[in-house]
């Protein structure tokens, strides 16, 4: 009697971890399917489509097109001036506010990490512009790029430097637009580094200070090796924000932006505008083929980097 009664005591025993290991997983995917519902609804879903598009000659409102095969691709990158002057604009725009903005945010991070009440006072006012819209951010800037009101040209004109038409000029206009992105951005993104430096603990710098290590040799040796997974996500996200800088362009420049404005971005709402759908479809995948790209050589850039 009391082998058979320990046997069924014994069976459930033996049944439960197989249970506990199974139940849960499946539970929680029962979570995670809204969200990956929508995601595939609104993101994996267009952008499939946005791949089929890109081998049509489809206008966005015929019932019919055609099948043009790489048609819309070899015209991209054999003969479209304009494709080509928005692609190198991007890439010159997107590489001087990924340094720029990465090294100010990086340095006002290392000036403000300490909590203090003039920190934090600078701080609020270094992430005030990031809570403005872009358009906003636009118009105050083409208030201060106007050759007769605003304040750059006489504070230029000062030193020798001033000059009409800084939006205009197709050596410097997307400098000066990067100048108003890193103006904008630079505050938030100083964040998400205090935020970094913040997570290092203080040991390392007393060791470093017990080994008679300077002040330029800490922050060398300590410092960039522990933020640089930091700085990885936040040249990431500079890149894709440089790419899609699309509000800010044509606030400050109209629709259409001129040629040294001109970015992929507002290059393929031009022939999106223009009822061009497939061809600004195949605008769009080389664009995300190109954000990938870029992204991928920062990554390994900064690993690099880090590990030497």
């Amino acid at each position: 009697m009391t082998a058979v009664a320990d046997a069924p005591a014994a069976a459930t025993t033996q049944r439960r971890p197989r249970a506990s290991g199974v139940r849960p997983a499946r539970t929680l995917w029962l979570f995670a399917a809204p969200a990956l519902a929508v995601y595939t609804y609104f993101f994996a879903a267009p952008a499939l489509q946005t791949v089929l598009y890109s081998v049509t000659d489809w206008d966005g409102y015929s019932a019919e097109f055609s099948w043009v095969g790489l048609d819309n691709y070899v015209g991209l990158t054999t003969a479209d001036d304009q494709f080509r002057n928005a692609a190198l604009n991007s890439l010159q725009f997107t590489f001087v506010v990924a340094i720029a903005q990465t090294l100010l945010s990086l340095g006002l991070a290392v000036l403000l990490t300490r909590t203090t009440r003039a920190s934090t006072v600078l701080r609020a006012v270094f992430f005030f512009p990031a809570i403005l819209s872009s358009v906003a951010v636009a118009f105050v800037w083409k208030f201060v790029f106007d050759p007769e009101l605003g304040p750059l040209d006489p504070a230029l004109s000062a030193i020798g430097l001033g000059g009409s038409g800084y939006l205009a000029e197709p050596g410097t206009a997307i400098l000066w637009l990067a100048v108003v992105q890193v103006w904008a951005h630079a505050g938030q993104l100083m964040v998400v580094f205090i935020a970094g430096l913040q997570q290092i603990p203080e040991m390392y710098y007393e060791a470093a200070k017990v080994d008679g290590a300077s002040r330029w040799q800490r922050f060398r040796y300590i410092t960039l090796p522990l933020v640089a997974p930091t700085a990885l996500i936040v040249v990431a996200y500079t890149t894709v924000q440089s790419f899609k800088a699309f509000d800010l362009v044509l606030g400050l420049a109209g629709n259409p932006p001129n040629p040294p404005l001109d970015i992929l971005a507002t290059r393929i709402y031009a022939g999106f505008a223009d009822s061009r759908f497939g061809y600004a479809a195949a605008e769009s995948v080389l664009f995300l083929v190109l954000i990938a790209l870029v992204t991928w050589l920062q990554r390994r850039a900064i690993s690099r980097g880090a590990d030497a």
